[in-house]
């Protein structure tokens, strides 16, 4: 058997085309290529959030998966009707919100993204995250995508936030809360 990735530069995307799995030919700037770059995008996000954290830091196991899974989410993007993202993925995510939330403090405003680097990192991921969701649901409109991954995406997005609070409040740090009234 091959390598998977054995020959890096193929020189089939000089015409701004790209190949899907199933071997069709699609413009670079195609929506699915898109969604699928914003997934690569967020997926990198991730781990220079994981860089942040300490090795055995208790959210490594969590963001590897999540890692993995976004991989997969490109999969279910590049290969129409393959379901790959792990079932349970969105409730395991809501759990994890629900446990996290316990120790926060309520908000009654918005937040600044920042606190922690980790936590800047957590937010960062977090807005790569809703760009990718808004792609995914304008693909969706043109194409039918798997609910399994847009509830996903939706629930990732809301993770990452608690997951950045938590991060900040674990460092005895306070948020920055949203001055709205305050003028220059």
């Amino acid at each position: 058997m091959g390598y998977r990735l054995s020959k890096i530069y193929t020189r089939t995307g000089d015409d701004g085309s790209t190949g899907l799995a199933d071997g069709t030919r699609v413009g670079k700037d195609d929506l699915r290529i898109e969604v699928m770059g914003d997934l690569d995008e967020l997926n990198a996000a991730l781990g220079a959030l994981r860089v942040e954290l300490p090795s055995e830091h208790h959210l490594q196991a969590m963001l590897e998966l999540l890692q993995h899974q976004l991989l997969n989410a490109g999969g279910e993007i590049a290969m129409p009707g393959m379901l790959l993202i792990k079932t349970g993925l969105d409730q395991q995510l809501e759990e994890d919100i629900d446990q996290m939330n316990e120790f926060l403090e309520p908000l009654k405003e918005f937040i600044l993204p920042g606190g922690t680097r980790a936590a800047a990192a957590c937010h960062l991921a977090r807005a790569v995250t809703r760009r990718s969701e808004r792609h995914l649901i304008a693909l969706h409109h043109q194409i039918p995508q798997p609910a399994t991954l847009i509830r996903f995406l939706n629930r990732l997005s809301d993770w990452l936030f608690v997951v950045a609070r938590t991060l900040v409040h674990a460092e005895g740090r306070q948020e920055t809360l949203w001055a709205h009234n305050r003028r220059p």
